[in-house]
């Protein structure tokens, strides 16, 4: 696998989340693990104060054992609490008027505490059970877990790794309505290993792909920056009000696997994405509508996604500096010269940024 495909995507992507049903074994299991959860959702929102505050992990953590007595559950709240500020910097809101709705468990994995100390996976048969600690009273709560059939040989491998202490895993709580999860992050190489496809060599072609909450613009390029082809995803659908977001989610990511899967087809070996990353606040559409599509508009999450069907395609990922791209003297030039729009030339200077990449990469 080589370097340029890997090493700048597992820095945004360590892990990749893998999804089962929760089954408590007795109502006794379920309540305790309901009180768990609202433990540690109360201690993510007080989180939230010390971390907006400046207060270090260590002495907020201490602060708040009282209401969590055990260090992995906090540290985690913590962690989270910091991902929810800096969300909220990035969406121009307010940290203080955080409020958390729905019950959840977190709890960090580590190596060389075989995996994780407080969610631990027991293979059986057909499924794993799920030992979740319960600091209240220093017990452990026994569920099932229940995966696709296709995860088994993953989770089994990663717990192999973990009883050689050479992975950690983190999981996560949740509770869907009447429905509890269980979510375990299985790290990026581990999980290319069981659903990658092999690495090809195709024609040396590059695919610049302009993300934007209706469509999805793809250019795709030869070695000397010619255009080879041109193609547009649309889904309008999932900008209209009231339309839900998981359907959204769905509709684009569907097209996103289309576009990608009609680019390995054709010979194309590199995918270009802008790196949203670096943005570090969103900024604001000019009229409501507009506004209303930015907000719903998932963007980096959609970029993680295709960064990593990207990868599942043997497909090398390159990420760009999204300076420039929309509005620019060069972007009215490609529009201008090459008659196309504004969201094509977007991805066409994307491209092209994704080929001085690979050329200084080769070097």
């Amino acid at each position: 696998m080589s370097t340029l495909r890997l090493s700048s995507v597992e820095e945004l992507i360590p892990h990749v989340t893998v999804v089962g049903k929760l089954l408590p074994e007795t109502p006794e299991d379920h309540m305790k693990l309901a009180r768990l959860a609202w433990s540690f959702t109360r201690a993510v929102e007080l989180m939230v104060r010390e971390v907006t505050n400046g207060t270090s992990m260590k002495d907020a953590t201490k602060k708040l054992y009282q209401i969590l007595p055990n260090y992995v559950y906090l540290e985690s709240a913590y962690k989270h609490a910091k991902l929810i500020v800096e969300g909220c910097k990035f969406n121009n809101g307010n940290p203080k008027h955080v409020h958390v709705k729905k019950l959840f468990i977190v709890s960090r994995g580590n190596k060389y505490d075989k995996g994780n100390r407080n969610v631990k996976l027991v293979p059986n048969a057909n499924f794993f059970y799920a030992l979740i600690k319960y600091p209240l009273d220093n017990s452990w709560i026994r569920c099932r877990a229940r995966f696709g059939k296709k995860y088994i040989p993953l989770l089994r491998d990663l717990l192999e790794q973990t009883n050689q202490r050479k992975e950690g895993y983190g999981a996560r709580i949740a509770f869907r309505n009447k429905r509890l999860e269980v979510h375990v992050s299985v790290p990026l190489p581990l999980y290319l290993k069981h659903f990658s496809l092999p690495e090809r060599r195709g024609y040396g072609l590059v695919a610049g792909l302009d993300l934007n909450s209706d469509r999805i613009n793809m250019a795709v390029i030869d070695s000397n920056a010619r255009i080879v082809t041109l193609k547009t995803a649309w889904f309008p659908e999932t900008t209209l009000h009231g339309f839900p977001r998981d359907k959204s989610r769905d509709a684009r990511l569907k097209k996103l696997r289309e576009l990608l899967g009609y680019a390995r087809r054709i010979g194309v070996d590199y995918v270009v994405l802008e790196n949203l990353f670096k943005v570090k606040k969103r900024g604001k559409a000019r009229s409501p509508s507009g506004n209303r599509k930015v907000t719903r508009f998932a963007k980096k999450q959609l970029l993680q996604h295709g960064l990593l069907m990207t990868l599942k395609l043997g497909l090398t990922p390159v990420l760009v500096d999204p300076k420039g791209t929309t509005h620019s003297h060069e972007h009215e030039e490609v529009m201008r010269k090459r008659g196309l729009d504004r969201h094509m030339a977007s991805a066409y200077i994307i491209a092209r940024k994704g080929l001085e990449v690979i050329r200084n990469h080769e070097r």
